[in-house]
Formats: structure tokens, C-alpha cells, sequence
């Protein structure tokens, strides 16, 4: 068995060691171009060429839960695309929701400016019922932020491609649900896979459909949210702001409107990051499962692109 390597951020030797640990006999090594073919492949962001030569590639599997990076390649039809689920990133991303959420409704970043003011003030009370949490995406990350919410007694609601039931969540599900749900947020948290359909789906239309006041957090792909119209709807007062994670272009060009705003803050794409020994530990049982004929988590359904 060989096994190909692609991952310009992470430390060629963990993976493996890691890999031989499980496999001593298998061939595992950096891909590099003219490399020889392999069975099995773990890549972050791979170019073209890292799948025309390797035709008979059995499975790729991604080092993140989203795909959309490999989703624009031409990728053999045979070739099983396989995501990570977790590996610890749905705690962060649960952590890093709930700071920006708290942030706003407890109105910190106010406070903070009063302090580097040193002004000594209080600031109206904002009940939770006034503050209904819209999550687009139900998958693992967005199921553990609505978790996470619940615990905080906010008015939660979510929106999915298909319908799901979630406890004490009011479920929208499909494009004609799409109005109602963000008619029913002032919170809007995006955790959505980036498709051909969620393309550009924070738009103007969209976001102006949030309850007056609204606040956006965009933690899924940069490609999600129209840039102009979130400026365009905080210039207008119908949105009191945003936290960004994620941006169309990283890192973010020094010259975008963004840096600097004063209702927009910025973190470089840390949400939720990507653990090695977890996600070590969930593709060597992915693969192990592959080997012996079993059902496999996290494959990716090409049509739907995720």
C-alpha cells in the first residue's frame, strides 16, 4: 500500500510516523511531481497535477471538513473523496460562536472602547428574547454551535438543505423556508458548505431579510458572503455588525474596506483549526475501515458537493 502525501502546512513526519505505526510496511511519502502512483492519498489544498498523475487513486482524504477546495479539481471518477467530521474542531467552533455572540449581545466591544476611553458607563440591557441565534448548516460544526447556544438560553433557530429536528431548536429546512428563517433571526451564524447553491447566499436580498439590527458571523468560506452588500447594509443601519472569519481572498488584502471598520471584526481564519492527532486518528480508522469493505464516514456525495 501507498500512501501520498500533500500538506504544506503540517509536519511531513507526524503524519508519517503516524501512518507507519499502523501500516510498518506501507510506503508513505510527500508528493511531489513525477512522484510515483499511490493507493490512498491525504492532501490539504492540492494542485491539478497531484491528481492526473495518480489515475488509480482509490481515496483522497481531506484535512478538513470542508471540500470545496478539491471540489473544483477534476478528480478520477473512482476516486472516493472522504472529509474529516470533527477532529476537534467542533468545540472550537462552538467556542468561538458563542465569544462572538456573547460579544455583541453583552455589548464587550463597547465597553472595551468606553475603557480605552476612559469613560465609566452603563449600557441598556438586552434581553435574550429579543435575540433569536439563525444557524445556516446542520452538519457536525453547526449541530455543536446550536448545543453550545441552547446552553446560553438563547432563542435558537436553524436552517438546512434537508428538514432535521433538533430539541428545543425551531428547524427551517430548503429554499422556501429560507425568508422565514432569517425573518425569525437578528443573529445570523453561517456554517454552511460552500456549493454552487451557497454561493454568494449572504447577499443583499438575504441579509436584509434579518431582523433590524442584525449581526452577521460568517465562519464557513468567504465565497458565502457578498462583500459590498454587508458594507452597504451596516452603512445603512439595518445591520449593527459583524465578525469574519473567513474572506474570499486570504490573507486578507491590506487595502480591503473591511480592516479598519468599526462594526467589523476580523480573526484570520482560526475558528475552528484542524488538530493532527485527532484527525491522525480518524483517517487511519477511515481507511481502515475502507480496507476491509465497511461503511466510511464522512464521504463526500460529489453531486451535492459535499
Amino acid at each position: 500500500m501507498r500512501i501520498a502525501l500533500y500538506n504544506p502546512d503540517s509536519r511531513a513526519e507526524f503524519w508519517i510516523d503516524g501512518l507507519h505505526a499502523v501500516w510498518p510496511d506501507a510506503e508513505v511519502a510527500l508528493w511531489s511531481p513525477g512522484s510515483a502512483p499511490a493507493d490512498f492519498a491525504i492532501a490539504w489544498t492540492p494542485p491539478q497535477a497531484f491528481f492526473d498523475e495518480q489515475p488509480g487513486l482509490r481515496a483522497v482524504f481531506n484535512l478538513g471538513a470542508g471540500v470545496d477546495a478539491l471540489m473544483r479539481l477534476r478528480i478520477p471518477p473512482q476516486t472516493q473523496v472522504v472529509r474529516l467530521e470533527d477532529a476537534g474542531m467542533a468545540v472550537q467552533m462552538a467556542e468561538y460562536v458563542c465569544h462572538a455572540v456573547l460579544r455583541h449581545f453583552r455589548g464587550l466591544d463597547t465597553y472595551e472602547a468606553d475603557a480605552r476611553a476612559r469613560r465609566w458607563r452603563y449600557h441598556p440591557v438586552v434581553m435574550r428574547s429579543d435575540f433569536p441565534v439563525g444557524v445556516m448548516g446542520l452538519g457536525v460544526l453547526g449541530s455543536r454551535v446550536v448545543q453550545a447556544l441552547r446552553g446560553f438560553e438563547f432563542p435558537v433557530n436553524a436552517w438546512s438543505r434537508q428538514p432535521k429536528m433538533v430539541d428545543g431548536v425551531q428547524c427551517f429546512a430548503g429554499g422556501d423556508q429560507l425568508d422565514a428563517f432569517l425573518a425569525a433571526s437578528k443573529v445570523l451564524v453561517c456554517l454552511l458548505p460552500l456549493t454552487v447553491d451557497t454561493q454568494n447566499i449572504l447577499n443583499h436580498r438575504n441579509l436584509s431579510r434579518l431582523q433590524p439590527g442584525g449581526y452577521v458571523i460568517n465562519v464557513a468560506r468567504g465565497a458565502h458572503l457578498v462583500d459590498a452588500d454587508l458594507l452597504a447594509l451596516l452603512d445603512s443601519g439595518h445591520l449593527a455588525g459583524a465578525m469574519l472569519d473567513v474572506f474570499r481572498t486570504e490573507p486578507l488584502p491590506p487595502e480591503h474596506p473591511f480592516w479598519g471598520h468599526a462594526q467589523i471584526s476580523i480573526t484570520p481564519h482560526m475558528s475552528a483549526r484542524t488538530l493532527e492527532a485527532e484527525s491522525l486518528a480518524q483517517i487511519i480508522a477511515k481507511l481502515q475501515a475502507l480496507l476491509q469493505g465497511q461503511p466510511v464516514d464522512g464521504l463526500v456525495q460529489r453531486e451535492r458537493g459535499y
